[in-house]
């Protein structure tokens, strides 16, 4: 049929009045609709608007409005019927909305190392210190020879340090670092004293994968440098944050060690009770102290006749194996689900 204005606004509203009185319950009712009225091939309205174009140009115009307005009446009633469909599904399914959800029983929960690492250096905050980061790739002045490390000392040994290049004489070797120590290095040498500060975060030695040893582990070391500190600082310091982990009653043994980057150098112990051991118990080291030696102060430019202060330094495995009785530091890096939904 050869369409006038006049012949399409009577199809126009013939197909209003069976749009509105169009009744779509079921959902191939609602799909029958769909390809009837809006279909992009065989859709009564798509055939309309293709007839456009055949009409006098000062017709276009009126019959574009009222083609775009029985398309929206036809998309209205689809959305419609859509919803209700929806909500007739979510009825008839019987679905109580108002019933609390289900708890997730298989939530997550923090690994004992960040545990017993986020206790370390909270307790370390409340004392004053600050956090300080850095990278786990050093180059060799920074790892060792600002520490005070000779040229000949064992922790330069390819068994003991993670090499990623040897360099050349004219470059320094880089490698994994083996402590935080280096991120201390870079505090001093980019600022001035005062410093109180701590340095969480992962270090690699090349060690022989046992139950109390891995290639891996996470340290906490700390760095306090001011005019007029003593010793007794230092052992104040660290008495105070055993208790605070420990418990008060720990029992604690303070005995003379060595380490390059301090002097004097000293460790702490602390009695570990074992019911099954002949003695009762075993002495067992947590941490390493010492005054900072004067070269180290040297080597990033602070004044050793001016300055003195003192550095600790800890492993996060060992304290949080005790803390949890964990037998096997391997059990911590082997991502086992029995193992950690216990924590």
């Amino acid at each position: 049929m050869e369409h006038t204005l006049h012949t399409l606004k009577s199809t126009v509203s013939d197909l209003t009045q069976e749009i509105s009185a169009t009744s779509l319950l079921a959902t191939s009712e609602v799909e029958e609709f769909r390809i009837r009225f809006l279909g992009q091939k065989r859709g009564v309205i798509t055939h309309l608007f293709k007839v456009i174009p055949t009409l006098p140009k000062e017709d276009r115009r009126e019959a574009g409005q009222l083609l775009n307005s029985l398309r929206s009446v036809a998309q209205s009633k689809l959305d419609s019927a859509n919803l209700a469909g929806n909500q007739l599904t979510d009825h008839s399914s019987q679905i109580d909305l108002t019933l609390p959800g289900r708890q997730n029983q298989w939530r997550g929960s923090l690994h004992p190392i960040t545990l017993a690492l986020t206790k370390i250096t909270n307790i370390f905050y409340r004392m004053g210190f600050t956090i300080a980061e850095g990278p786990e790739i050093e180059d060799d002045w920074h790892n060792f020879t600002a520490l005070n490390f000779p040229d000949d000392h064992p922790a330069r040994d390819m068994q003991d340090t993670l090499f990623i290049d040897e360099g050349n004489p004219d470059q320094s070797r880089i490698m994994m670092r083996t402590h935080t120590s280096p991120v201390q290095i870079r505090m001093m040498v980019a600022g001035d004293p005062p410093f109180r500060l701590i340095a969480p975060g992962r270090v690699y030695r090349n060690e022989t994968i046992t139950y109390k040893s891995y290639c891996l582990f996470h340290q906490v070391e700390g760095l306090v440098i001011d005019e007029g500190v003593t010793m007794a600082d230092l052992k104040t310091t660290i008495y105070s944050f055993a208790h605070a982990f420990f418990g008060k009653n720990v029992k604690l043994r303070y005995r003379p060690s060595f380490f390059p980057f301090t002097e004097p150098s000293a460790e702490l112990d602390i009695w570990w009770e074992l019911p099954d051991h002949p003695d009762g118990g075993r002495w067992m080291e947590v941490l390493g102290s010492g005054m900072v030696h004067p070269n180290v102060l040297k080597a990033v430019g602070i004044d050793p006749e001016r300055y003195t202060g003192y550095a600790f330094g800890m492993g996060v495995e060992r304290p949080a194996m005790l803390h949890y009785d964990i037998k096997d530091i391997r059990t911590l890096y082997e991502n086992d689900i029995r193992f950690l939904s216990q924590f």
